[in-house]
């Protein structure tokens, strides 16, 4: 329960924030907090079911993102959603979940080096097949939350060290050939963030709209509503991946303090929670679990939070609890409901 109470004022911030810059998607907002919530505590009471047959679920959720692959619904070059006519469901997101169960039960089955091995390639087989579908839709913020909760989860499983750091040289090795699959916006993202002034108005210009939101709420911000950088729309997707801006840009230092602090509080519950089954051999699949989800928070704020502040390059992701969409809202919440 300890981890629910900072997710749950993270959504208070979540909805002020839409209130003051969205009044139209409202209702759809409260709709997915009140909604969450229920299902939270219906996950909660469920959770040893949900847990138990993670491996189906896993797999349902596989199919949907290879169904979305083919079939999705397409918006503004990227085809990420199903379309289930009252509502776009985004399957990664909920793949993102079971994801991890599925990898804390293959990383921990014990065995010789051998059998080991296979279940290493095993995971990073499903991994990559997976990381290709999200990275191809394309989804490159998602493609990376993936990459680091499989990076997180097989530093931290009993997997042996020699096929974990010949796998993580491997990857140095063909990293820089990475840059030659990416699409050429995805490219114009990276070289405008090293160098901002190559194009105000084109590829720099929504991380120079962020610094300038964030920037200009000072110490309390302009109040709820007045942000008028998110509120005159100079802000792009102000509601979804900017929306730290205009939560800093109406609340001010004091408000993003605020969110940094109980997302330090959920990291800290989660690593006690951790740390708990660590100390117990026999719980070693609950003790990756945590790490997976802690990777899945962490990476995804720190992704955020990062681009928001100019620090990071642009890429299309949610701050978890906070941004406008119900699928990112509710599969977070199933999340914390499924918590060892």
């Amino acid at each position: 329960m300890s981890f629910f109470l900072p997710a749950f004022f993270l959504s208070f911030f979540g909805f002020f924030t839409v209130l003051g810059i969205r009044q139209d998607l409202l209702l759809n907002q409260l709709s997915y907090f009140f909604l969450s919530f229920v299902i939270f505590f219906f996950i909660k009471s469920y959770s040893s079911f949900f847990r138990k047959n993670s491996q189906i679920f896993f797999w349902i959720s596989f199919f949907l993102l290879i169904i979305t692959f083919i079939i999705g619904l397409e918006t503004r070059g990227s085809k990420r959603w199903l379309n289930f006519y009252f509502f776009n469901f985004q399957s990664s997101e909920f793949l993102k979940i079971f994801f991890i169960f599925y990898l804390a039960e293959i990383l921990t089955k014990e065995g010789y080096y051998v059998d080991q091995l296979k279940n290493f390639l095993k995971a990073l087989l499903t991994f990559l097949l997976i990381f290709f579908l999200i990275f191809k839709q394309p989804d490159l913020g998602n493609a990376i939350v993936f990459s680091s909760i499989f990076l997180v989860m097989i530093l931290n499983s009993p997997i042996p060290k020699k096929i974990i750091l010949n796998f993580l040289f491997l990857c140095l090795l063909f990293f820089p050939g990475f840059w030659f699959v990416l699409k050429d916006y995805q490219k114009q993202r990276i070289i405008t963030f090293l160098n901002p002034n190559v194009d105000y108005q084109g590829t720099s210009y929504n991380m120079i709209q962020s610094i300038i939101s964030v920037g200009s709420g000072g110490f309390f911000g302009r109040g709820l509503g007045y942000g008028t950088q998110s509120k005159l729309r100079f802000l792009p997707e102000n509601h979804t991946d900017f929306i730290f801006a205009s939560l800093v840009e109406q609340f001010g230092f004091f408000g993003g303090f605020m969110v940094l602090f109980l997302y330090g509080l959920l990291f800290y519950f989660l690593i006690k929670r951790a740390l708990f089954f660590l100390e117990k051999k026999s719980e070693l699949k609950n003790f990756l679990i945590l790490t997976g989800v802690l990777a899945y928070f962490f990476f995804q704020m720190m992704i955020n939070i990062g681009m928001n502040m100019g620090i990071m390059p642009v890429t299309g992701i949610v701050l978890p609890f906070i941004s406008y969409g119900g699928s990112a809202f509710l599969s977070s919440f199933i999340l914390l409901g499924l918590i060892p």
